[in-house]
């Protein structure tokens, strides 16, 4: 198989890189919720994305450095895996080292694997990742939940004063940055990322929720994106928060409830969503509403000598 390194040539190439990830859902631990993703401001600069095609043309893998997650997000043809995974690896690599000392550039990078894809995990052993499951106090591995619509919802109540609505479109958008950066205690939410996920592919206006405090200021979010994951219609939640002063309220479970009881609505069979498996309050939101850890994700993480 004849395999050709092409450049990211911007939107246009978006609808093509979903697909590709939509056809293998079994292989990629990211599948629904990659408009999102690909909405993010690590694309401003497409050097830092790359796509690989075979001789007649079919897109066959793509990869993105995705600075806002310090991950490298790619999805691979299977057919394509041995051949490929190691050069779209040392892809990443050489852009990792070119963007050091710039605004893009991180001292170490991730990449999430499924615990059961062995010779991928051995790619990236080999390929100088470490595994960061027994990293001791800095130990990080994740789960991929999942909640079928066949299972009672209680969806729960929100606090008096309180409601529960979509996202009022770009007007809100500013105030959804402030919000999504005081939960994660990160600037790397952006006005242009989050105006991109509105006219993204797949972007549904009444699963984006929020829930608003009773004097009109945004306290949580919650968008359920919805597309197809092992043949049905399936949802995904992606990103997911509440202020921190608002999360002793029952506001948490009111809104992930609403935003998948939306997703069932919608026609979803089950809704995905992935998290931290230890450390992380969400996870426990999640199974206390019914969600079930199907997969084991590892994290593997390569640090750059030099990056600062």
């Amino acid at each position: 198989m004849t395999l050709t390194q092409y450049p990211f040539s911007g939107a246009a190439d978006i609808p093509s890189m979903l697909a590709l990830a939509h056809a293998f859902p079994s292989e990629h631990l990211r599948v629904i919720d990659l408009p999102y993703r690909l909405s993010s401001w690590a694309l401003d600069d497409p050097a830092n994305a790359a796509l690989w095609r075979d001789s007649g043309d079919q897109l066959i893998a793509w990869a993105v450095l995705q600075t806002p997650f310090w991950t490298i997000d790619y999805v691979i043809h299977p057919v394509a895996e041995q051949a490929l995974h190691r050069q779209v690896l040392d892809w990443a690599e050489r852009r990792a080292e070119a963007i050091a000392g710039t605004p893009a550039g991180l001292p170490a990078w991730n990449v999430m694997a499924f615990a059961d894809q062995a010779g991928r995990i051995l790619d990236l052993i080999a390929a100088g990742f470490a595994n960061q499951a027994d990293a001791g106090e800095d130990s990080w591995s994740k789960v991929f939940l999942r909640r079928p619509a066949s299972r009672p919802l209680t969806t729960g109540n929100h606090p008096p004063g309180f409601s529960l609505r979509p996202l009022a479109g770009e007007s809100e958008v500013a105030a959804y940055v402030d919000l999504h950066r005081a939960v994660f205690q990160s600037k790397n939410m952006t006005a242009g990322w989050r105006g991109r996920t509105l006219h993204a592919p797949g972007y549904r206006p009444d699963l984006d929720m929020v829930a608003v405090t009773p004097d009109g200021h945004l306290a949580g979010f919650c968008i359920g994106w919805l597309g197809r994951r092992d043949g049905v219609v399936a949802g995904q939640i992606e990103p997911f928060g509440v202020g921190r002063e608002h999360r002793s309220l029952g506001l948490a479970w009111a809104l992930l409830a609403e935003t998948v009881r939306c997703l069932y609505q919608s026609g979803a069979e089950y809704v995905y969503v992935e998290t931290d498996n230890y450390r992380d309050a969400a996870l426990g939101i999640y199974q206390a509403i019914g969600f079930e850890v199907v997969r084991d994700v590892l994290v593997f993480r390569k640090d750059f000598a030099g990056i600062i």
